[in-house]
C-alpha cells in the first residue's frame, strides 16, 4: 500500500509531521516501508515541495533540527532578524551572501548547545537502577510507617501556628486550616521531613517525644506536666531496677515517665480509684508502646501494672511489697499515707503532687497530727520561662549593625549611609559578632500547674 504522504505533509511543520507519522505507524497504516517526505519550509529554503529541480544554485533548506533545549522544553529557538526579513522576501530574490549568512547563523546555534539541556537529557536517559535514596536513617531509627503516632507542626515568624498529633493510617488525610496532606505521602519518609499541603504550606512531620506525647494524648483528668514529672523523678531519685508505687494513674502521663525511668529490670504499680481514668491510662500506655515498637523495632518495657481500686483500703494489694519511692497524685494524700509508709524503704522519698496551696496546708496539718516517720524537706513550684532570642532587624528585613565609637564628624556622617545602602535582596554577609541580638521573655508564658512536696521517711 502506497501512501502519498508528501501531499498531506507538505503543509505541515516538522513537529506536526513527526507526530502524524507516528500515529500512522501505530494504526498499521505504514509498516516500516521506506518513504520520502518533502516538507515545505514556508519560504525558509529555496526548494518547494512540488519542485524536483536539484540544479538550483541556492542551497537546500538550512533550518536546523530542534536543539536539545527546544526538544526538552517544547519550543523552537528564536529567529534572527536576518531570518525574519528574508522569510518575507521571495526565495528567488535572495542572494548567495544572504544564504551564507543564514547558514553561518544556524551553524553557530547548533554548536552552542547549552549544558542545561545536556544534563536534562542525561537525567532522562539515566537507568532506573542507578537511583539512590536521598535520606538514610541512623541506626536504631526506621522510616515512618502506618500505625505510628506522629506530630505535625507549622511555625511562622517565630510563632507556632499549627501542631497536631495523629496516628498514621493508610488512605487517610491530615486536615488543617493550612491544607491537606495524604497519609500515604508520609509513609516511608524519615522523621523530620517537610511536606507541603494542598495550599503549598510546609508542614514538619516528625515523631513526638515522650513529653510531647503526654501533652497531646487523649486525656481524661489533668496530667502531671513534663516539667513537674521530671522534678518528681529527681526528688525520688528513680533509677533502673527500682520498684515504685504510684497512686492516681490519671491519664497515664506519670506512669509513662516512671516506666522509662525504671527500665526493664524495674516495675511500677499504678493504682486508680476511678474506672474511666484507669481505662484512659491503660489505653495511652498501650498506644505509646505500640508506636515505640514500630519506631525502634523493639518492645517498650511492659513494667507498669495498673490496678483499679482505692489505695486507702489496698492493704492486701501491698502486702509483702517494698518500694524504693512513692508518687502520690490525690485530693487527700494524707489519708493514704498510713497505708503507704510501712511499705516505703527507710530513707526513701514520697513525692506528692498537689494542685493548690490549700491542699498543701491540709497535708502539712495531717503530718503534724500523725505519728508517721516522715519529714517534709521541700515544697517547690516548678516554673519555666520561655525567652525570645534573635537578631535585631530593621523594618526592611536587613540586619542592624553594631555601632562602633565615633572619633570624628566624618565617620559619624558616613556610617549611617553605609548602613542604609542596599535593600533586603542585596544585603552582604555580616561577619560574626557584628549583628546585635534582642532577648526578652516570651509574651506567652505557662501558668501555674502544681506544688511538689518532698517527704522523706526517717526512722526515729
Amino acid at each position: 500500500m502506497t501512501v502519498p504522504l508528501h501531499l498531506g505533509l507538505s503543509f505541515m511543520t516538522r513537529k506536526f509531521a513527526k507526530a502524524f507519522v507516528i500515529c500512522l505507524e501505530r494504526h498499521n497504516v505504514v509498516r516500516n516501508k521506506p518513504f520520502a517526505c518533502a516538507l515545505r519550509n514556508f519560504g525558509t529554503g529555496p526548494n518547494d515541495s512540488d519542485r524536483e529541480d536539484s540544479s538550483s544554485n541556492a542551497p537546500a533548506s538550512t533550518i536546523p533540527q530542534f536543539s536539545r533545549r527546544a526538544a526538552l522544553f517544547g519550543r523552537r529557538r528564536p529567529l534572527s532578524p536576518l531570518e525574519r526579513v528574508s522569510q518575507l522576501l521571495p526565495e528567488d530574490t535572495l542572494s548567495q551572501e544572504v544564504w551564507a549568512l543564514r547558514d553561518t547563523r544556524n551553524t553557530d546555534v547548533e554548536q552552542d548547545s547549552p549544558s542545561l539541556g545536556k544534563e536534562l537529557q542525561e537525567a532522562i536517559e539515566e537507568p532506573q537502577g542507578s537511583f539512590e535514596p536521598r535520606h538514610v536513617c541512623v541506626p536504631g531509627e526506621r522510616p515512618l510507617c502506618f500505625g505510628e503516632t506522629l506530630l505535625a507542626e507549622f511555625s511562622r515568624k517565630r510563632r507556632l501556628e499549627f501542631r497536631k498529633m495523629f496516628q498514621l493510617k493508610e488512605g487517610l488525610k491530615l486536615h488543617s486550616n493550612w491544607g491537606l496532606i495524604a497519609h500515604n505521602d508520609m509513609e516511608g519518609r524519615p522523621s523530620g521531613s517537610i511536606l507541603r499541603t494542598s495550599m503549598a504550606i510546609p508542614i514538619v512531620i516528625r515523631r513526638p517525644s515522650l513529653d510531647e506525647f503526654t501533652l497531646f494524648m487523649k486525656r481524661g483528668p489533668a496530667i502531671a506536666y513534663p516539667k513537674d514529672a521530671s522534678a518528681m523523678l529527681t526528688m525520688m531519685d528513680v533509677t533502673e531496677g527500682d520498684c515504685v508505687l504510684e497512686s492516681g494513674s490519671g491519664s497515664g502521663a506519670m506512669s509513662l515517665f516512671l516506666s522509662r525511668a525504671v527500665g526493664y529490670k524495674g516495675s511500677v504499680l499504678s493504682v486508680e480509684i476511678r474506672e474511666d481514668h484507669h481505662r484512659c491510662a491503660v489505653l495511652n500506655y498501650q498506644r505509646w508502646r505500640s508506636s515505640w515498637s514500630l519506631r525502634r523495632g523493639e518492645e517498650w518495657p511492659d513494667n507498669v501494672h495498673f490496678h483499679h481500686g482505692d489505695l486507702i483500703s489496698a492493704g492486701p494489694l501491698l502486702a509483702g511489697r517494698g518500694f524504693n519511692s512513692v508518687a502520690l497524685d490525690m485530693v487527700n494524700p494524707h489519708l493514704a499515707l498510713p497505708a503507704v509508709v510501712p511499705h516505703l524503704h527507710p530513707g526513701s522519698v514520697c513525692a506528692v503532687y498537689q494542685a493548690n496551696i490549700t491542699q498543701v496546708i491540709d497535708l502539712m496539718e495531717g503530718l503534724r497530727c500523725s505519728a508517721l516517720p516522715l519529714v517534709c524537706e521541700r515544697i517547690v513550684e516548678v516554673q519555666y520561662r520561655d525567652w525570645l532570642v534573635g537578631p535585631s532587624l530593621k523594618k526592611d528585613g536587613t540586619f542592624n549593625k553594631r555601632k562602633a565609637p565615633i572619633e570624628d564628624d566624618e565617620d559619624e556622617e558616613s556610617e549611617p549611609n553605609e548602613d542604609t545602602k542596599g535593600g533586603l535582596n542585596c544585603q552582604d554577609p555580616v561577619p560574626f559578632g557584628d549583628v546585635p541580638y534582642i532577648a526578652r521573655p516570651h509574651p506567652e508564658q505557662n501558668g501555674h500547674t502544681a506544688f511538689l512536696i518532698k517527704l522523706r521517711k526517717i526512722l526515729k
